[in-house]
């Protein structure tokens, strides 16, 4: 089992920004995690997100907790996840139910 953690790499699984990957900035509770993408990478916006519409990937940056969108992005660059962050991927909300 993956942890959820600040600097993990999610991908959105419910609302307009389905398919598309964020990454973890803090953990609120058991329940909500903040989450960014950053908006200026692939549009998805710094928000609180409910952690069952999220499907955790194995991919992590080192940040620190409530980090920047510009130390998120320098983190990217330097892990060579830039690429990956862009990519969106086909989400299948009939196998979810």
């Amino acid at each position: 089992m993956v942890a959820i953690e600040p600097g993990r790499i999610c991908v959105k699984l419910m609302g307009r920004e389905a398919g598309k990957k964020c990454i973890i900035v803090e953990v609120i509770d058991k329940n909500y995690v903040l989450i960014t993408g950053p908006p200026s990478l692939n549009k998805v916006r710094r928000r609180r997100a409910n952690i069952k519409h999220l499907e955790v990937t194995e991919n992590k940056i080192d940040i620190k907790r409530g980090a920047e969108d510009s130390e998120i992005i320098s983190a990217l660059e330097k892990a060579g996840l830039l690429d990956l962050m862009k990519q969106e991927v086909k989400v299948n909300l009939r196998l979810m139910r």
